[in-house]
C-alpha cells in the first residue's frame, strides 16, 4: 500500500522567532485544529516548548465523531528550523509530520511535510481516495486560516 505525501507552505509577515514562538508550543495545536476533531489533551505536558523525545496523547474525533486515540512523539527538533513529530499509536498506519521554517524577505516561509499511510490496506487506500485526503488538506485549509488570522497574511502572496 502506498505512503503518501501532503506537502503545504505557507508564508507569514513575523519574524522566524515569532513563528517559532507560537508553533513550538504544543498547546497550540488545538488552536489550529478545526473543532469538529474535538482534540483533547489526554496527558500532561511538560514544560511549555516542546523537545525531542515529547510524547503527547490525545483524543480526536476524525469520522462520525468516534472518539480515537492518538499518541505522536516529537524525535527531533533544531531550534528556529524545524521539528518532526511521529504517531506512536493512532488512525494512521504511518505519521511523519515535519514541520520546517526559514526566513524570507518580510517574513518566515513554514512547510508542513506530511507522509503518512492509511490502515486497513486496500480498504484504507479506498478511504484514502474517498475522504482522508480531503479531510487532511481541510485541516491544513483551516490551519492556514486561522494562523492568518492570528499573525496577517503576506502582502502579494
Amino acid at each position: 500500500m502506498a505512503v503518501h505525501v501532503l506537502k503545504q507552505v505557507q508564508v507569514l509577515p513575523v519574524s522566524l522567532e515569532a513563528a517559532w514562538d507560537f508553533f513550538s508550543h504544543p498547546k497550540n495545536l488545538a488552536v489550529m485544529t478545526p473543532e469538529y476533531l474535538n482534540l483533547r489533551f489526554t496527558n500532561e505536558l511538560y514544560g511549555e516548548e516542546m523537545y525531542a523525545g515529547q510524547v503527547m496523547t490525545y483524543q480526536v474525533k476524525p469520522l462520525l465523531g468516534i472518539p480515537m486515540f492518538w499518541m505522536t512523539e516529537i524525535t527531533h527538533v533544531q531550534p528556529g528550523k524545524f521539528f518532526v513529530d511521529e504517531q506512536r499509536f493512532g488512525p494512521y498506519a504511518l505519521w511523519h509530520h515535519q514541520h520546517h521554517f526559514r526566513e524570507v524577505p518580510g517574513g518566515v516561509e513554514m512547510t508542513d511535510l506530511i507522509h503518512y499511510k492509511a490502515p486497513l490496506g486496500l480498504l484504507g487506500e479506498l478511504a484514502n481516495r474517498l475522504f482522508i485526503r480531503r479531510q487532511l488538506e481541510g485541516i491544513f485549509a483551516f490551519r492556514r486560516q486561522k494562523v492568518e488570522a492570528l499573525f496577517g497574511a503576506m502582502p502579494g502572496v
